[in-house]
């Protein structure tokens, strides 16, 4: 009886945070269909394709679409979140120090990342906005003066704060990763219209009476489509487990263990840092196009940092690779996983607790960092290469960095429910 009343507490619990968690989504996708004021966003359907409207749709959950109040989404606060990051790498002293400081320090982080994201955020709204205006056949601005474009700077940022302050309430109080789950949410409202695109495309001129080349071609996409969803989640989950022993044990625990380490350390944040880093340039482009879409550094640059072209795929690659490398660090620090072992009485067999363990452990995070770019990469330019190759429709968002971040959040939020089921068990078996 005690028990089935812990498991109903336990279910309360998980159901009030599931419910609070679709509360918000419900509240974020509303808002992305409320047009920014003195916006003509039927302008955008004349460069709809365009590569930047696509990462920017991935990160405003659609919202760029109808050029909504969430148009940036979260493109700018994880824009800001790689600059600071990267200023802790022994760059600016003051943040490294914060950034051992425990959670005092991840306070200050935070907050001089929102400082930037408003920053950046502001920057981003008013170029995009001037950019896609002068890109548009129609005009995207009806009054297209300089306070009309700081006034819709100002409403885009502030959509992009609240946007992220409802991340933080999920991350708080809701299940998942919030701005992992807003991001999710948005790829995956865009999947039914992206099917009805591709089909639109691929067979607008087939005849009534052929209705089996359709089918077929439908059946062999969701074929591929699920064969790379289960290979990417095969990868997500596999992990290499490091053998521990320990010194001292209480009586009867046993005195091994293991350390598991994923394949791909990094997660999938080294695919939207990658998309995010290329959108920022992108973004400031699109200020210069009215004015300067004839010099030969802008048709250079916009090459460079356009991910359907040649030189875009490869520096995109070589982005998710640098990132993967630094990130992967940034989740399991060598220096403070061999502190820690040191301190728990534990060691790796073979290895010299202390440098030789960090040294150990850098090699080995060195190792699957390399399989994990790799395997990044090429999941992330499945999508470009069909689009370019086949002419496929990127929006439908089952390929690349939309699927990897679907893939990823999933199994993260299962693991969160599994470990609340199981921090409910332990509490129970505590408690008797």
């Amino acid at each position: 009886m005690l028990k089935t009343m812990k498991n109903a507490f336990a279910v309360k619990e998980i159901r009030k945070k599931i419910l609070f968690t679709l509360g918000v989504l419900i509240v974020f996708r509303l808002g992305t269909y409320i047009t920014v004021p003195g916006i003509n966003a039927k302008a955008l359907q004349s460069i709809a394709s365009s590569g930047l409207i696509n990462i920017l749709n991935t990160f405003s959950g659609g919202g760029l679409t109808n050029y909504s109040l969430f148009a940036m989404g979260v493109s700018p606060y994880i824009t800001a979140q790689i600059v600071v990051q990267l200023l802790q790498m022994d760059i600016v002293p003051r943040f490294v120090e914060w950034s051992k400081q425990g959670e005092v320090g991840r306070r200050k982080l935070n907050q001089v990342t929102r400082y930037l994201t408003i920053i950046l955020a502001f920057i981003q709204s008013v170029a995009i906005t001037a950019g896609f205006n002068a890109l548009s056949s129609l005009n995207l601005v009806e009054d297209p003066s300089p306070k009309t474009f700081i006034i819709i700077g100002i409403i885009l940022t502030g959509g992009t704060m609240f946007t992220t302050w409802l991340g933080d309430m999920i991350t708080d109080r809701g299940l998942g990763n919030g701005i992992s789950m807003i991001i999710m949410a948005g790829i995956l409202s865009r999947v039914p219209s992206g099917i009805a695109e591709i089909y639109n495309e691929q067979f607008s001129g087939v005849s009534s009476s052929d209705i089996w080349q359709p089918i077929t071609y439908m059946v062999i996409l969701l074929v591929i489509v699920l064969l790379i969803v289960t290979f990417v989640t095969y990868v997500e989950q596999a992990s290499y487990k490091i053998p521990i022993q320990y010194t001292r044990r209480l009586a009867g625990a046993t005195d091994s263990s293991y350390l598991p380490l994923k394949v791909n350390v990094a997660g999938v944040i080294p695919v939207i840092f990658a998309s995010s880093f290329i959108s920022a340039p992108q973004t400031i482009l699109l200020a210069f196009t009215q004015n300067h879409s004839e010099d030969t550094w802008y048709k250079v640059m916009s090459d460079v940092f356009n991910m359907q072209s040649v030189p875009g795929m490869i520096l995109y690659t070589f982005l998710i690779v640098v990132f993967t490398f630094f990130y992967a660090f940034v989740q399991v620090n060598p220096e403070k996983l061999s502190e820690n072992l040191q301190k728990q009485g534990s060691y790796i067999p073979s290895v010299w607790p202390g440098k030789e363990t960090e040294k150990f452990v850098s090699r080995l995070i060195m190792r699957l960092s390399t399989v994990g770019s790799l395997y990044l990469g090429l999941i992330s330019l499945i999508p470009l290469l069909a689009s370019v190759l086949w002419g496929l429709n990127e929006s439908i968002g089952l390929g690349g960095t939309s699927l990897l971040i679907v893939v990823g959040v999933t199994i993260q939020t299962l693991n969160q429910l599994n470990g609340m089921m199981m921090k409910q068990e332990y509490v129970g078996f505590i408690r008797n």
